[in-house]
């Protein structure tokens, strides 16, 4: 099973993705910290400072401007995330983010699925805010 989460940026993908994959970025709406930058192949550590949490993902597949996917997560519970971006005329770019790897027999399937929606959702208010106001404090304002 999958989640899928679609958010407009008024800005071209190159910054869209860049805001991504460069470390020197990303902790401007995501997470504090990326060890390097997003490249296949690669296992890269992202720092949560306000939730003292630390997570690897492993870049599957990177198509500049257009698609970063990784995984993350523990192995029995792995899932690949797909973001994917779509440029319309040179100022806009379209979102797409897929989550895979929901257990359909899990009880907690319908929570798990919204708190992921949420995260997602919230990640991507965080990217908006950045690239289109220059607002790179908003990261820390989810309160759980």
């Amino acid at each position: 099973m999958n989640n899928i989460t679609t958010f407009t940026i008024n800005k071209p993908a190159n910054e869209v993705f860049e805001a991504f994959v460069d470390p020197s970025k990303i902790g401007n709406f995501w997470f504090s910290a990326s060890s390097e930058r997003w490249e296949p192949g690669k296992t890269i550590t992202l720092v949560y400072d306000i939730y003292q949490a630390e997570a690897q993902i492993d870049i599957v597949a990177v198509e500049e401007n257009k698609q970063i996917v990784f995984k993350w997560g523990q192995a029995e519970e792995e899932h690949v995330v797909t973001i994917l971006l779509n440029e319309i005329d040179h100022s806009r770019t379209i979102i797409e983010i897929t989550e895979e790897g929901f257990n359909e027999n899990d009880p907690e399937l319908l929570q798990k699925m919204l708190d992921n929606k949420e995260g997602w959702v919230f990640m991507l208010t965080c990217l908006k805010g950045y690239l289109e106001f220059g607002v790179s404090g908003l990261r820390s304002g989810l309160a759980k």
